[in-house]
């Protein structure tokens, strides 16, 4: 089965056929790293590692470039630096720094570049002239601006007209601009302001024209794959299409535009007038990053995705009860050898049919069943399936006893350990009531216990 994906622009699912399959290109937005970055951006770091892994096994590792940015130079940046007092060098490493972090919590790999806006200023000025060379662009009172009139493709990707354009950008009136539609390419700095020296005096790139010049420099004028979330639809995508496109006539710059649904929290948008601002490091204090991370694909990354605690919970049951199952296999799991190719038509067609997590997510479950009921040779065939797959969602990546541990440190699981041994010892010499007070000790911290029939007890943190 081929690979097909919904395309934003024209609407539909198309098949995927990149320009040259020795060398695929996704180019996803990043974050602009002026705070910690929310559960919202998470989404798209999930869906996209998802497909960035999926692209790899059927084109193969070295034939996929994924590219992913950071927005380091911003308006955000520049006022959270002048709030907090902090350098804007300090402000952007350390988020970023944060970021990194936070992702690998998810199970995301790194991107095969990711490109620092401030290092592609040179790129971004070379576009600009050549807008303003072919009149598709133009400069006035130290500003360069892109003259969306002239471009009559534009709203060609969000599919809106001219009023709602006007209105959804929220657009800037300023005496310097000859259509209120028009956006900024280029901007004066002030001294205690970032900037850089341009034809156009000293200043600083608008938000728009970094993505075109990142991409362009690592993946070539036209993309295979362009990714985000449905809020950068309009104006950062449409604005992208109209700067690329118009900077170098008859290329497409995008072949096939990807955007994730939005994310809300208990039914409502997410903002922090409302109390309901969750960063990735907050939902971390509560729930582990595979429990996030299948939280989010157990919904399609087209459809809205509402935020819970019992959706977190439930994503945590399910993840136990697959752990579970792989913990029973028991012995069989040291024959593992980790074949990590697609094992089966049902899950392939399921993420291969515009990236169906969900339906993939039931076909995995489904195997489970089937290694739980399973021995012998066939145990070991339904156990490298289940890990096969789920290595391409990035879940079940712990050993389980890691797992149901929690994590503990070294020190804690002496701990544990030990009272457990003093419990068996005083169940031993028949002292119930300080066995009943030493387990009552661990579930009050979160351990759950489980007397074997051999004696023993295994124990695990509770969801």
């Amino acid at each position: 089965m081929a690979l097909s994906l919904y395309n934003t622009q024209t609407r539909k699912k198309e098949i995927f056929v990149p320009l040259n399959e020795k060398q695929v290109g996704m180019y996803v937005c990043g974050p602009t790293v002026y705070d910690l970055a929310h559960i919202g951006n998470a989404r798209p770091i999930v869906v996209f590692d998802v497909l960035y892994r999926l692209l790899r096994k059927i084109y193969g590792e070295g034939c996929v470039k994924y590219v992913r940015n950071i927005t380091d130079v911003d308006d955000k940046i520049n006022a959270a630096a002048k709030q907090s007092g902090e350098p804007i060098s300090a402000i952007t490493a350390r988020t970023t720094q944060a970021f990194h972090e936070d992702i690998a919590e998810l199970n995301a790999l790194p991107p095969d570049v990711e490109p620092r806006a401030t290092d592609h200023v040179a790129e971004m000025i070379e576009i600009i002239s050549t807008l303003i060379g072919n009149e598709h662009a133009y400069e006035k009172d130290g500003h360069v601006l892109f003259h969306v009139p002239s471009d009559n493709g534009y709203g060609k990707l969000s599919h809106r007209d001219r009023d709602e354009m006007v209105a959804g950008a929220r657009v800037e009136v300023a005496p310097y601009k000859r259509d209120p539609a028009d956006f900024v390419l280029w901007k004066p700095s002030a001294e205690d302001l970032p900037g850089w020296d341009s034809p156009w005096g000293r200043g600083r790139p608008g938000w728009h024209i970094e993505c075109s010049a990142m991409s362009r420099k690592h993946l070539g004028v036209t993309v295979d794959i362009h990714g985000g979330g449905a809020d950068l639809i309009f104006p950062h995508h449409e604005n992208e299409v109209a700067q690329s496109e118009c900077s170098c006539p008859g290329h497409d710059f995008v072949r096939h535009w990807v955007h994730n649904g939005f994310l809300s929290v208990n039914g409502e948008k997410m903002s922090k007038s409302l109390g309901n601002f969750i960063t990735i490091r907050q939902a971390l204090e509560g729930a582990p990053g595979e429990v996030l991370r299948l939280m989010m694909l157990s919904t399609h990354y087209r459809h809205p995705l509402d935020w819970s605690e019992e959706g977190v919970r439930q994503a945590r049951t399910r993840l136990d009860r697959l752990y579970r199952v792989l913990q029973k296999a028991g012995a069989a799991a040291e024959e593992y050898k980790g074949d990590m190719s697609l094992q089966g038509d049902d899950f392939s067609k399921a993420l291969q049919d515009d990236l169906n997590t969900p339906l993939a997510l039931s076909v995995l479950e489904r195997q489970a069943d089937e290694l739980s009921k399973s021995d012998g040779p066939e145990l070991i065939i339904h156990y490298n399936s289940l890990r096969a797959n789920a290595n391409i969602l990035s879940i079940l990546q712990k050993d389980p006893e890691t797992w149901f541990k929690g994590g503990e440190a070294a020190s804690d699981v002496g701990h544990i350990e030990a009272q457990i041994a003093l419990r068996i010892d005083a169940r031993k010499n028949k002292d119930f009531a300080s066995a009943d007070n030493i387990r009552d000790a661990l579930v009050e911290n979160g351990i759950i216990l489980e007397d074997m029939p051999d004696g023993s007890t295994d124990w695990r943190r509770a969801s």
